[in-house]
């Protein structure tokens, strides 16, 4: 396991590129609560942005459109002009026909969790009468599911920016959705609550089941790239680890001393990485349950006891990057980093007050982060020539679990390797 370096100074980590920002509306009651950007996605085939931007708004932005908007030209730059910030105005007058558009959704109560979830045929609901559905999504469907303040959940068409589908069944805040990457269209919400729940879009949005755990609210949930796994984390020092084919609790995930407050895994599905309150991002190794690596926020490391109390370094946030490197982080010391997964401490760090959530584009290019006042600001992502050795490792791991690879007639340095215990 990676332990803390015993001091990190912040002055001589590389900073971020900054490349734009998106902004909410300004209106005189902007001051009160409830503008909040809880959450920011984007599209699986890349193709759209996503942000809660505050009062029950949700803004979907074709992120080409988004990207360009942002490209500062030379003589912007040479006249001082800042980095683009992208209009309210929607310019569809000018797309071409089958050009993605840009919508503004009124969900009708504040928007906590977001989610996309694209359709394929191939993978088929488990409702046996599938004939006899009001919905039949096609190959090319693209969802929004929205979890809101209420309670419910609703399901818009992201091309139209139609209402499809309202979920009612959770008696508190949906505060996080995570679509199955499977192309199943299978949900899940997590909720103040207490629960968790599995929602079948296609058989119309049918709720399938009810996973019963944990003891207090759940703060957010992530499938495993396979869908085979999901994990889930709220306010408690434990992570879930749930088997979605049989919908059981696998494992307790315990090294947390505050509130787990977000989880992805990596592509590959080999690590998972955990944010809390503690200030600390945990790496895991899900198959085995150990810890390979701690990203720390406070140097010297904090004892568990003020760890699990109040402090400025709270993380908010953790995303794991498409190259299988990367790592990023939101913290309350108003800084977002970039981590890699051999290094102890940040590759990079960009300012950032009152952040709340992080994710990185499709292709990895890019990280988007949202605040409190309902903006998203986004930079891009470090640089790295992946090795054909991590390739390999990457391949492979996607098939094979931790204790398969120490059945492999390999060296243990290789071994190792592969299990991701040197890097």
């Amino acid at each position: 396991m990676a332990s803390f370096p015993d001091f990190v100074n912040e002055n001589e980590i590389g900073k971020a590129k900054f490349i734009g920002e998106l902004l909410p509306p300004v209106a005189p009651f902007d001051q009160k609560s409830g503008r909040e950007t809880w959450t920011a996605a984007f599209a699986p085939d890349g193709s759209y942005f996503a942000w809660s931007q505050g009062h029950r708004i949700v803004r979907l932005v074709p992120w080409k459109k988004c990207l360009a908007s942002f490209s500062v030209k030379k003589e912007d730059r040479s006249s001082g002009a800042g980095p683009r910030r992208l209009s309210r105005q929607n310019s569809e007058g000018s797309l071409l026909p089958g050009e993605p558009r840009e919508h503004t959704i009124d969900c009708g109560d504040i928007v906590w969790g977001l989610a996309f979830g694209s359709s394929v045929p191939e993978k088929q609901s488990r409702c046996v009468n599938i004939e006899w559905h009001r919905f039949k999504f096609g190959q090319d469907q693209l969802l929004l599911a929205t979890g809101l303040n209420n309670g419910r959940i609703k399901i818009w068409d992201v091309y139209t920016g139609k209402l499809l589908l309202n979920l009612m069944d959770h008696t508190d805040i949906v505060r996080d959705l995570t679509f199955a990457p499977d192309g199943s269209l299978v949900l899940v919400s997590a909720s103040r609550d207490k629960t968790l729940r599995v929602w079948d879009l296609k058989d119309d949005g049918n709720m399938v089941k009810v996973l019963r755990g944990h003891q207090n609210w759940v703060y957010c949930s992530a499938f495993s790239p396979d869908s085979s796994v999901l994990c889930s984390v709220g306010a408690g020092k434990a992570v879930f680890l749930w088997d979605m084919d049989k919908y059981t609790l696998i494992r307790k995930l315990e090294g947390h001393h505050n509130d787990v407050v977000s989880c992805e895994f990596s592509p590959d599905g080999a690590l998972l990485a955990t944010a809390s309150y503690d200030t600390r991002v945990i790496v895991w190794d899900p198959h085995t349950a150990t810890v390979l690596l701690e990203l720390g926020h406070l140097f010297p490391p904090p004892s568990p006891i003020f760890a699990g109390g109040a402090n400025d370094r709270w993380v908010r946030s953790v995303a794991f990057c498409h190259d299988g490197w990367h790592i990023a982080s939101v913290t309350d010391d108003r800084l977002v980093r970039f981590w890699s997964i051999g290094e102890k401490s940040p590759q990079a760090i960009a300012p950032l007050t009152n952040g709340l959530c992080c994710a990185f584009s499709t292709d990895g290019s890019v990280l988007a982060a949202g605040s409190r006042d309902g903006s998203v600001h986004f930079w891009a992502s470090p640089r790295r020539i992946a090795s054909l050795q991590h390739l390999c490792r990457l391949t492979l791991r996607r098939v094979m679990p931790t204790p398969q690879v120490y059945t492999l007639p390999i060296p243990f340095s290789m071994q190792d390797y592969l299990a991701y215990k040197t890097l």
